[in-house]
């Protein structure tokens, strides 16, 4: 193993990281391609979200693990691309596609569960609100992999860290609790207050996407 495609962590965060390597470690001595883990992950995200429909505690801390187990597989198949040399436009799209299904069929099914619990119908509200906020972030991403300009360079690792800028800043702030979100879903579902996520999630949303077009936007008039 070249240590150009070396997947040990080289800081604390983020936390996903430290358990991806050791899958990637596992599955680099498989034939399974990036594309077929990231078809896995599609897979356990949406098992994920089908067990969140259920307002049971342990329906919601199945779907806790299932979520992390996506997250865990996410950071794999990027990682075995790089290993194995085999990055592709289509597996990069392919990637982003499964990001913005998996987690805006996870604010649906809270948003509804949560509506089945208390039979206030705003909880519903507030989850199609959180995925309409991921729908213009995946619609950004597809804009910058298709070139343009506007969000040139936004894509920077986790690990490298901020610039001094505030907006970099906040947005770096954000991509790490993003990257390492399937924990948080975890803790709550272990306290069985998931439902915390549905606000959350539907003012965090649109802040995320606001700070990634205006991070792209100041680049691009610099």
């Amino acid at each position: 193993m070249s240590d150009l495609g070396n997947p040990k962590p080289i800081s604390l965060f983020p936390l996903i990281r430290h358990l991806s390597y050791w899958a990637t470690i596992f599955l680099y001595k498989t034939p399974a391609t990036p594309n077929h883990i990231t078809a896995v992950s599609l897979a356990f995200g949406v098992a994920a979200a089908w067990m969140f429909l259920n307002p049971s505690y342990y329906s919601g801390l199945t779907g806790a693990v299932f979520f992390l187990i996506c997250y865990l597989l996410d950071n794999s198949d990027g990682e075995i691309a790089r290993m194995k040399n085999l990055s592709s436009d289509f597996g990069q799209r392919f990637d982003t596609f499964v990001d913005w299904i998996v987690h805006s069929a996870l604010f649906l099914a809270l948003g509804y569960s949560t509506t089945e619990r208390t039979d206030q119908h705003i909880w519903l509200w507030c989850g199609i609100l959180a995925a309409a906020g991921g729908t213009i972030n995946y619609i950004l991403d597809t804009l910058r992999d298709n070139g343009t300009k506007l969000f040139e360079g936004q894509e920077r690792m986790v690990e490298d860290g901020p610039s001094d800028s505030k907006t970099d800043q906040t947005a770096y702030a954000s991509r790490v609790i993003r990257t390492d979100f399937c924990f948080i879903v975890l803790g709550l579902a272990l306290f069985n207050s998931t439902w915390l996520l549905v606000p959350a999630a539907a003012i965090g949303a649109q802040i995320y996407w606001m700070l990634q077009f205006a991070k792209g936007f100041r680049r691009h008039h610099v």
